[in-house]
């Protein structure tokens, strides 16, 4: 359920934050402009692709005109009506590029319509696009995206499998006039070879073979120009992190990191940063799929974040980017829903244990404690240090059993990730590993000794946050319980109070939709929730959580509006490694050196395997 946060409550908020910035709300004219050359757009493919679909009222001029003009003007009617189709969408988000391309297209989609179908409703609907586009041209400011070669490749398996649908429905509206019966295999074969400008195997009477060559020769010349522009042009990749942004941000923890738990992951070097005005606060996001998605509370002075919070809602109204911001505590929801008008949601809660008061004792910890006690009889021993006390030669090791324990072709992580282990400038994070000897049946491992690890990142001078699980597959279960167990027992011996654990999604859903008296909604609410916890590990990582007793933490997501909700959650799920657009492991086990290494937070195929098993 959607609710506002309350932010009246004395002293939850700074006075700073009365202001109200509104974010950048659907803008109708784009959005009607959009739609408009959707419209057009399928307009011009009907017009080029089926041959009754306007009948010709002005027979005298087609009588003068010459011979292939039509098969021509139908190639140009449909290559813009799918040119416009792809414009739509930057359309809708202002995109500048977008309206000047759309401004050069429809003149000659509305000649083709004219030369091809002699329609002059076709003509007059284009223009009549093109003057609403000038008209509104201060409407369509918004920058462009950040790019990189990956929209090439993109665009040429999207629009080469369009074309080729486009081109069964070319070769398949003419049955009048097709000699003989060609299969399936054929008609295929005809638009593969049509698309690269040869003949096909499908042979039409009178004109129309003209008339389909050119149509299929126009998307597949299109496929080409296009997959060759993006491929060529200058690359602007994702902002990063630079060094004098690191160093800023790590100041600004310094001061006031104990605030957020989830504060030390801002300094994943794949994110960007705005700052406030004095420099006090920031918020660092990440633009995936036109998300501009923000994790946490903004860094920093809580007096300072309005200032950060307007400088990020002004960088996603220039670019028309959807804010969003994911995993924010209740005092930054109040925060951030005051200062911009947008809405909360919550999402669940964090974990949280105190380590003073954590004790395996009491029938509660029983089962946590029968594992522990199992798996120390086994021959196994902990160690819970921090990383800058690690030998450079155990250190490696750790690296390389993270990066080969790792379950699934992708990193997952984003929210609660940092997606590194051993940085130098890190070396406040600790690390508890498990270990055994061998037991001189076989050669030691590659890994010595080691046979899982779990790795904190600091939260303040006296907390730490979990960010990574991995095990090695031999071991035996109960290795995340055990590691847990030992980071929490060894805490204040390094002087950590609190430790941050995992993020329960829906936690209060699924605790109380298994008491006695839920209702209905609650109950099949619940239902759905373990219903997915089949891939997505919902159920058994709240009980995990659950086991060590902890504090919960409410966590929400801030959004714009209810109609960007499935939007902004395909691109969390792209941000934290659920959907993956790159190549696979095989084919990108080359690079691994080059390449940054989002480590998962709870959500990697081991730990879930762990917390079944447990």
């Amino acid at each position: 359920m959607s609710v506002r946060i309350d932010g009246d409550k004395k002293g939850s908020v700074p006075a700073g934050a009365r202001k109200v910035l509104r974010g950048p709300r659907p803008d109708t004219v784009p959005s009607l402009v959009g739609t408009a050359a959707t419209f057009v757009g399928l307009l011009n493919i009907a017009a080029g692709i089926f041959p009754r679909f306007r009948a010709s009222r002005m027979h005298a001029v087609t009588e003068v005109l010459p011979g292939t003009t039509g098969p021509f003007a139908a190639a140009l009617a449909l290559s813009t009506g799918v040119l416009l189709l792809l414009l739509a969408h930057g359309l809708k988000r202002r995109k500048r590029r977008a309206w000047r391309a759309a401004v050069a297209l429809l003149p000659i989609g509305a000649v083709a319509q004219f030369l091809y179908r002699h329609s002059i409703v076709g003509v007059l609907i284009s223009v009549a696009l093109l003057v609403l586009l000038v008209r509104h041209r201060s409407e369509f400011t918004a920058l462009p995206d950040p790019r990189s070669r990956w929209k090439a490749l993109a665009n040429f398996i999207l629009l080469g499998s369009g074309s080729l649908g486009l081109g069964l429905v070319i070769v398949s509206v003419h049955p009048g006039r097709v000699v003989g019966s060609p299969s399936i295999a054929d008609r295929i074969q005809h638009v593969m070879y049509g698309l690269f400008g040869f003949e096909g195997p499908v042979e039409y009477a009178g004109d129309t073979s003209w008339t389909v060559a050119y149509s299929l020769g126009a998307l597949g010349l299109l496929t080409a120009i296009t997959t060759i522009y993006l491929a060529f042009r200058p690359e602007h990749p994702a902002a990063r992190l630079t060094e004098d942004d690191e160093r800023q941000l790590r100041d600004l923890l310094a001061k006031h990191g104990a605030r957020d738990s989830l504060g030390h992951f801002a300094l994943r070097r794949d994110k960007a940063v705005v700052f406030s005005p004095s420099g006090k606060a920031a918020v660092t996001y990440r633009v995936v799929s036109g998300v501009m998605l923000a994790s946490g509370d903004p860094i920093g002075d809580v007096e300072a974040w309005p200032g950060a919070i307007e400088r990020f809602m002004d960088e996603a109204k220039a670019h028309s980017w959807t804010p969003a911001v994911v995993g924010c505590s209740e005092t930054g929801g109040e925060v951030w829903t005051r200062e911009t008008g947008l809405d909360a949601l919550e999402l669940g809660d964090e974990a949280v244990v105190d380590a003073a008061d954590f004790s395996l004792s009491g029938r509660a910890m029983r089962n946590v404690r029968q594992m522990v006690k199992r798996i120390e009889r086994n021959g196994y021993e902990t160690r819970v240090r921090r990383v800058r006390d690690l030998s450079v030669g155990e250190l490696e090791r750790v690296r390389r059993a993270a990066e080969d324990w790792r379950g699934t072709d992708t990193e997952r992580g984003f929210s609660m990730a940092l997606g590194r282990i051993g940085d130098p400038d890190d070396g406040d994070c600790v690390i508890a590993t498990a270990h055994k000897a061998d037991d001189g049946a076989g050669e030691p491992g590659p890994y010595g000794d080691l046979k899982a690890m779990i790795h904190f990142v600091p939260w303040g001078s006296d907390g730490m946050s979990l960010e990574l699980m991995r095990r090695d597959r031999s071991a035996d279960p109960g290795m995340n319980e055990l590691l847990i167990v030992a980071a929490l027992q060894a805490a204040p011996k390094i002087g950590i109070e609190h430790v941050s654990l995992n993020f329960a999604m829906f936690r209060s859903a699924l605790a109380r939709g298994e008491k006695i008296g839920a209702g209905p909604v609650l109950r099949l609410w619940r239902g759905l929730l373990v219903f997915l916890s089949r891939w997505f590990q919902i159920e058994s990582l709240y009980k995990f959580n659950a086991k060590f007793q902890p504090r919960w933490e409410p966590r929400f997501m801030v959004y714009r509006a209810h109609g960007d909700l499935p939007r902004i959650g395909f691109a969390v799920m792209q941000a934290e490694g659920f959907v993956n657009v790159g190549l696979p492991r095989p084919f990108t086990r080359f690079s691994r050196t080059h390449r940054k290494r989002p480590c998962a937070h709870l959500r990697s195929t081991e730990t879930e395997r762990a917390v079944r098993a447990a």
